[in-house]
Formats: C-alpha cells, sequence, structure tokens
C-alpha cells in the first residue's frame, strides 16, 4: 500500500491537511451549502441571529438554548417581518443544528419545538393572469428586434413552463435541444439541485428558435440561453440574462399594458391555465418541480374565478 502513495503528488500540504481537520463543524455545514440563493439565505439568518445573542466564535452556537430562540423570534416579531421570513430564518437555524446533531456536537436541536408563527393564506399573495392578458404579455415586445425577440421568448417560456426566474437563467443552449422518445424537451435545473425534463411547447420552441437565429448562438451548446441584451453578439461572452432582469423585464411589460406583476405571476398563470384545462395536480406537481403537493395547491387558482362566483348566481 505505501508503495502506491507518493507524498510528492500530495496537493495539500501537511499544514493544510492538519487545518481542514481542524475546521469546525459549523463552518463546515455553511461550505456545504450548494444553492447560491440558499447560502444567501442562510447567511443572512446566520448573521442576524450572531448580532442577537452576541456569538463571535463557531463554537459559541453549542451552548445556544431553546430560550435563546425564542427571544429571537420574539425580537423579529417586533421588527415587524413577515411570518414567513421568521420562519425561513428559523429554518436556516434548524438547518445548522440538524448538522451539529448528526456530527455530535450537540445532543439536540434548539430549534425544535419553538413555535412558528402562523403564515397567512396565500391566496392572492400571487395573482394569476386571464388568459387575453397573458396573450397581450406575449405580444408586447417588438418582435423585430434582437431584444424583442429575446424578451417574447423569455416571456413564452415563462408562460408555457412555469419556470422559476432562477431555472430560467440557468438555461443553456443544450437544454434547449432534448429529446424524450421523439419529443422535443427542455432539461430544466431546479431547487436542490434537482433536475427534470419539460415537453418544449410549440409556440414557445418557435418563439426560442427565432431569437436564437437573430442572436447568433444557436450553435453554442454550452453556452447561455438568454444573454442580457448587450452581450448577445458578442462571441466571447456567454453571460446570462440575470433573475433581477427577468424581474425588471416581467415588470416593464406588463405595467405597460395596465396590470403591474412580477415573474411569479407568469408561473402561478401557467398552473392554473394547466389546471384549468382539466391537468392532473400531481402532474402539475411534477411539472413544477415540488416536492410537497400542498405547495402546488397554493398555485391553483380556479377557486377564486369570478365566473364562478355565487354573486353571478342571484337572479331576481
Amino acid at each position: 500500500m505505501t508503495n502506491l502513495i507518493t507524498t510528492s503528488n500530495r496537493a495539500l500540504t501537511a499544514k493544510e491537511f492538519q487545518g481542514l481537520a481542524d475546521v469546525p463543524p459549523e463552518v463546515e455545514w455553511f461550505a456545504n451549502l450548494g444553492n447560491v440563493e440558499t447560502r444567501r439565505a442562510y447567511e443572512n439568518a446566520l448573521k442576524d441571529f450572531m448580532n442577537f445573542t452576541g456569538i463571535q466564535n463557531p463554537e459559541e452556537f453549542r451552548i445556544v438554548t431553546r430560550a435563546h430562540i425564542i427571544a429571537w423570534r420574539d425580537d423579529l416579531l417586533s421588527r415587524s417581518l413577515s411570518s414567513m421570513s421568521i420562519r425561513h430564518r428559523l429554518a436556516a437555524i434548524s438547518s445548522l443544528f440538524e448538522y451539529l446533531c448528526e456530527k455530535n456536537t450537540v445532543t439536540h436541536n434548539p430549534v425544535k419545538g419553538v413555535k412558528r408563527p402562523a403564515v397567512e393564506s396565500y391566496e392572492g399573495k400571487t395573482p394569476a393572469i386571464g388568459d387575453h392578458q397573458a396573450r397581450e404579455l406575449l405580444n408586447a415586445p417588438d418582435g423585430s428586434s434582437l431584444k424583442g425577440k429575446r424578451d417574447r421568448a423569455i416571456l413564452a417560456t415563462l408562460l408555457y413552463h412555469a419556470l422559476r426566474r432562477d431555472e430560467l437563467c440557468r438555461l443553456k443552449v443544450k437544454d434547449f435541444k432534448q429529446e424524450r422518445r421523439g419529443v422535443p424537451h427542455m432539461k430544466i435545473s431546479g431547487k436542490g439541485g434537482k433536475t427534470r425534463y419539460l415537453p418544449l411547447h410549440p409556440a414557445a420552441s418557435g418563439l426560442i428558435h427565432d431569437y436564437l437565429d437573430a442572436a447568433g448562438h444557436g450553435l453554442e451548446d454550452t453556452g447561455a440561453l438568454f444573454r442580457s441584451a448587450s452581450n448577445n453578439r458578442d462571441k466571447e461572452s456567454q453571460k446570462p440574462i440575470t433573475p433581477d432582469g427577468v424581474y425588471k423585464l416581467v415588470q416593464k411589460y406588463s405595467e405597460q399594458l395596465g396590470f403591474k406583476i412580477d415573474a411569479h405571476s407568469l408561473r402561478a398563470t401557467a398552473a392554473t391555465n394547466a389546471l384549468d384545462h382539466q391537468a392532473d395536480i400531481a402532474k402539475v406537481q411534477e411539472w413544477l418541480g415540488h416536492a410537497n403537493i400542498a405547495t402546488t395547491r397554493i398555485y391553483d387558482h380556479r377557486k377564486t374565478r369570478p365566473e364562478d362566483s355565487p354573486t353571478f348566481k342571484v337572479a331576481y
């Protein structure tokens, strides 16, 4: 065995090796968070908790009790944070302590048993737009310009496939060229590193092809599918459009049409439209990439359709 191991090929020095062995599990837990958005959210939660408790060293997390968590929760409530924001911050700290429990660094998770604030009804939080408004939105960009072609393709991808902003921004050209059982598909990199394949809607496919023909990067398989408008003709740049860029894009066109919405409303619109046309809710759950069907039901706006209201059943 010793003959197979040579120190000359060692990537880590002895000092570096020992240093990594001494990394506190609290730091190890944070370094292992793969999703950028999750890392940012958890980092903000940790900073807030550490500022409140006065924690300065990772090892101090090991003496945190439930009383500390309750006091912090009450402080968050006093700052008028939304119930969901508070629940997310508690979830971040809970995730850390679950990891510490796995490493036998602490005996229990002090967040468990702490009462979370009730979440208000989601109804109306992410409004779905009507079919006629969706058609108007798809036609809003100027189809004769490169930017307009891109924006039309983005809106169609959101409205026909119910993608999250991050999912759309992560799309590569090759992800648009997938095929399963002879049917064109898109490969989606979703939350938690989960991958799903969605059949490509013909209307969206046509608009994406128009955009790629005009932009000229249709053969760059590893490049971003939807790019920042300023980079479309720069062959050395493959910078994707950002989630903030998608947010502003949807707001701009919807505001021009008189109904200001954000990109998440297009996800709700697509889900509602699919359910309106008898799509199975379990299939919609898979389509949206939800781990729990209860989350999918939030997007089911069929019960809020005005035309179904008893108001219109009243006759004198």
